[in-house]
């Protein structure tokens, strides 16, 4: 994919994150069909269907990590069988692979095929992912999962 239709995908990403309620940290997903463009999932970080996002819910950060869906895997939800063989665009990146153990699980299983964040610019969030990620990045590179920041 060029770099003018990747950063088209991350902007839209951004743009799907701001429907997250979350106050502290918003993020969004797309999931794309390589070879046509095509968008085949949209996420973003928040509550299950029915759960309510009360404020309590949302200002506790360890309360919080309990109830949230993040967006990668709300798109990938949406995408179903469509993800297999998809890229996954992530907005923000706190570092390359823009994407945590869970939803790298996740999107492993669903076939996903690449994982695609702009590179940081802010390292302030990295520290609290780190682990997280470098888990992540290790079951991209068993699993043939690609991933890239532009």
């Amino acid at each position: 994919m060029t770099d003018k239709w990747d950063r088209r995908f991350l902007d839209l990403a951004k743009h799907v994150a701001s429907w997250s309620k979350d106050p502290s940290t918003q993020v969004g997903a797309v999931l794309v069909r390589s070879e046509d463009k095509i968008v085949v999932g949209l996420g973003y970080n928040g509550f299950a269907r029915g759960v309510a996002d009360t404020d309590e819910r949302l200002n506790v950060r360890d309360l919080k990590y309990k109830y949230v869906v993040h967006a990668e895997v709300n798109a990938i939800l949406m995408a179903g069988e469509k993800a297999k063989g998809a890229s996954l665009y992530v907005w923000p990146a706190f570092m390359i692979p823009c994407i945590c153990h869970d939803c790298c699980k996740t999107a492993i299983q669903a076939g996903v095929k690449e994982v695609v964040g702009y590179q940081p610019e802010d390292m302030s969030r990295a520290e609290r992912w780190k682990d997280s990620i470098e888990v992540a990045k290790s079951m991209c590179d068993e699993a043939g999962v690609k991933y890239r920041g532009i």
